[in-house]
């Protein structure tokens, strides 16, 4: 097909159609698990009323049943997965059109319906400095970056078109193969231990045959859940089956868990893949918005304290903030916002008063984005890590050692990171970023953990005294947005306090989208 005839088709096309067949495919894998739970219920009624040889067979039997009907569920996420990957890629593309048309109406030019873009005489010696050649003229630059967008939407579409296709036909192909099997093929003792690397754990991965894959995802899903270095369609398909079964809590881990469950069921904006899920604590989860391993950008949100699953979708929603504001900017490339809650955060400020959270957080940060990088396809991802608030000392834990899988590091509303200067990070200085708005109360807190209640307490009724000047020696080191520290400062706005950073409009977010994208200056 030429690059005309794709033009015109990709005017026409509408992303939330794609949308909503991904959606069909999201509500049949949810009809699928209501027949696995009653399964479930009739297996477990049979087991306790009936014994013998008939009793045996019948529960094989709705073993079976229940194992293909988990396939189907799998199935049907891979689907939904394929089609709404293909329908964020042709949001972008209808960005990508939009900019050029703008741009065109702007500069006197009309884009055809063929993609071509009609007025567009650049100027010769003979014209002088005044007026218009032929049908139109217009800025050479202009002209090129309108080409360059129409362009890019078409080999966007492409790609997405390809990837698609594929990505169905190995659907298509597991259907085929399982409904010609008796039942998936277990992949043997052959199996990564908990001492395998994430890259490991992806070369494991890769080679085993599609029906061992399948067999383990309907098995063993509680396993492959947390395994970096796994596909994140996979992990996913594991978590939310992992999900199904974790729903039997109650109070606000429940609630937490309702909430997870919609924001999953969600058809609006980019498909959200569930990574990892953890009920100890007050709950962890990582969450990723648009396929990570597909993705040329890929943010990671890491939270402070009181962060926990009752309050991911706020979090979900300042990765997401990101992730959208580099889509406006660079809307050719694709960008995967992740939310990393892999962690116990802190619950109060004595909690948070210490170390020893991020330090245990750090390694299985380290190990997530190791895996990021591992089970990426294509060319390498740009991956930027953000630390807000008590997430930034996490990070800094994570990036004081060498290999971090990161590109650039950002500390937002920092209490201190663990390190006094840029230098003692094993990471560029050059790619370390920091900022803190001058409301931000973190800033104002001495070296020990009581001191802004004591000095609030000597302040009386004069609080701002408090705020007069920033501590440069914070909980857990040296302000990292002090020139002093040595990373690269980023603006913020001074009214921003300490959850305003992620505020559209707002310069820190900017400077986010553009430290993503990797055009910060």
């Amino acid at each position: 097909m030429s690059a005309a005839a794709v033009y015109s088709r990709l005017r026409a096309t509408d992303p939330d159609r794609w949308r909503v067949v991904a959606l069909a495919w999201r509500r049949w894998a949810a009809r699928a698990g209501a027949l696995v739970a009653d399964l479930a219920a009739g297996a477990e009624r049979v087991a306790a009323d009936w014994s013998g040889a008939a009793a045996a067979a019948c529960a094989a039997r709705l073993a079976r049943l229940r194992r293909g009907l988990v396939l189907f569920r799998v199935l049907c996420w891979q689907a939904d997965q394929a089609v709404s990957e293909f329908a964020a890629a042709l949001a972008r593309v209808r960005l990508l059109l939009a900019r050029a048309q703008t741009a065109a109406s702007r500069a006197g030019l009309t884009i055809d319906d063929q993609g071509i873009l009609r007025g567009a005489v650049p100027r010769t010696a003979g014209t002088g400095s005044g007026g218009p050649t032929g049908v139109g003229a217009a800025n050479p630059a202009v002209v090129d970056e309108i080409t360059a967008d129409l362009g890019a939407a078409v080999a966007v579409a492409a790609r997405a078109d390809a990837v698609a296709a594929a990505r169905l036909g190995e659907i298509e192909a597991a259907t085929r193969a399982a409904l010609q099997s008796a039942a998936p093929r277990s992949p043997g003792p052959d199996r990564p231990d908990c001492t395998a690397s994430p890259a490991e754990v992806a070369r494991w991965w890769v080679g085993l045959d599609p029906a061992a894959r399948r067999w383990l995802l309907i098995t063993e899903p509680g396993w492959l859940a947390a395994l970096d270095g796994l596909p994140a369609a996979d992990r996913d398909a594991a978590n939310r089956l992992l999900l199904d079964q974790a729903r039997d809590g109650s109070g606000e881990l429940r609630r937490g868990l309702d909430a997870l469950t919609d924001r999953l069921a969600d058809d609006h904006g980019p498909r959200t893949y569930l990574l990892r899920l953890d009920l100890a604590g007050d709950g962890r989860v990582v969450v990723a918005l648009g396929d990570p391993d597909r993705a040329d950008n890929i943010v990671t949100h890491v939270p402070g304290m009181t962060a926990d699953l009752g309050s991911f979708g706020g979090e979900l929603n300042r990765a997401a903030r990101v992730a959208e504001r580099a889509g406006e900017v660079a809307p050719a490339a694709s960008t995967s916002a992740v939310l990393w809650l892999g962690y116990d955060a802190p619950d109060f400020v004595d909690e948070a008063a210490g170390a020893p959270r991020a330090e245990a957080g750090a390694p299985a940060l380290r190990s997530f984005q190791e895996g990021l990088r591992a089970g990426h396809e294509g060319p390498p991802a740009r991956q930027t890590l953000i630390g807000h608030s008590y997430g930034s000392l996490v990070v800094g834990r994570a990036a004081a050692s060498e290999g971090l899988a990161a590109d650039e590091v950002v500390f937002i509303g920092s209490p201190g990171v663990g390190v006094d200067a840029v230098g003692e990070l094993a990471v560029p200085p050059d790619r370390v970023w920091a900022t803190t708005s001058r409301t931000d109360i973190i800033q104002y807190a001495a070296v020990a953990p009581g001191g802004l209640l004591r000095d609030l307490a000597v302040a009386g009724f004069a609080p701002l005294r408090v705020l007069a000047r920033p501590e440069r020696d914070l909980w857990f080191g040296h302000n990292p947005s002090d020139p002093g520290f040595g990373a690269r400062v980023f603006a913020s706005s001074p009214g921003a306090g300490h959850l305003g950073y992620w505020d559209r409009g707002s310069p820190s977010l900017d400077a986010l989208a553009a430290i993503t994208l990797g055009t910060a200056r």
